[in-house]
């Protein structure tokens, strides 16, 4: 199989995203696409399929059965700017490539996070690392903007001060904030980069770094809209029922008679409205 590659996604590489102020996300390059996971998948029989329906529902099947060795064949490399708070949450995720600008052979800019107004919340009461969607006052949001520029203006300033007196740059550094910008190179495969977009897409990760999920989201929906299109409907507009939820649903569903014809008309494939009534059948079977 020759190299994989599409028109559209071609038509991203170098192409700079912006990201929250001063922030970025840049495709550098890509390996393989939605053909390439098919090819993967289907290596033991020497050939490819030659219905695009075909590959959909294969990838589709992989996806719902996490199958998940043919996504690894498909790899990313993005160029990230990104404040370091946000990197120290996103280098968590441990199944990538990352090479970072460094402050000890390099002067740090003088490029610094300014959160927008209306993103300064007072702290979740029910959510110990998340915002209160409560109101605040707008002074307060003033006051609290007014004190990162003072503070990043003057830790800089005495930054500049000590480089320009020679003093090595790995201890100058020591003192500037996580609101200052760092940028680095991420290589990731797709099997890993959806773990990373299931989590950070999510409504209770931080805004920031979630801004960056969304960014990259297009861009892997670009790739592989296949792939993409499935890890929607089976990772992220999914949902999981507890041991105790499903008792709850015993009950509920125990005079359900559900049909077929009526789930397909719904839009359910023919194998995903089967397996649906199976699992149906499976709770009411369920002792209580």
């Amino acid at each position: 199989m020759a190299h994989s590659h599409k028109p559209e996604a071609d038509a991203l590489l170098d192409k700079e995203f912006k990201v929250l102020d001063h922030g970025f996300v840049r495709l550098v390059d890509y390996m393989g696409t939605d053909e390439s996971i098919v090819q993967a998948a289907r290596v033991s029989y020497g050939k490819g399929t030659k219905k695009i329906s075909e590959d959909r529902g294969l990838i589709r099947y992989l996806m719902k059965n996490m199958h998940t060795s043919p996504f690894e064949m498909v790899e990313f490399k993005f160029h990230i700017k990104l404040p370091i708070f946000v990197a120290r949450q996103w280098i968590r995720h441990r199944t990538a490539n990352v090479n970072e600008y460094s402050g000890r052979y390099s002067v740090m800019p003088e490029e610094f996070y300014l959160p927008r107004q209306e993103d300064i919340c007072f702290q979740a009461i029910d959510n110990k690392q998340g915002r209160s969607e409560k109101a605040i006052p707008p002074e307060l949001q003033k006051e609290f903007i007014a004190y990162l520029k003072k503070s990043q203006k003057d830790t800089f300033e005495g930054y500049s001060r000590f480089i320009e007196a020679g003093l090595a740059r790995e201890i100058a550094r020591i003192n500037l904030p996580l609101a200052i910008y760092t940028e680095w190179y991420w290589k990731i495969d797709l099997h890993n980069l959806f773990h990373f977009l299931k989590l950070r897409l999510d409504k209770h990760a931080q805004r920031e770094i979630r801004a960056y999920a969304e960014t990259m989201a297009e861009i892997v929906k670009t790739v592989c809209p296949m792939a993409y299109e499935a890890f929607m409907d089976y990772r992220i507009n999914t949902l999981s029922f507890s041991g105790p939820e499903l008792k709850f649903l015993h009950k509920t569903l125990k005079t359900t008679n559900l049909k077929l014809k009526y789930l397909t008309d719904m839009g359910l494939s023919q194998r995903d409205a089967v397996e649906f009534l199976e699992k149906i059948e499976t709770i009411k079977k369920q002792k209580k």
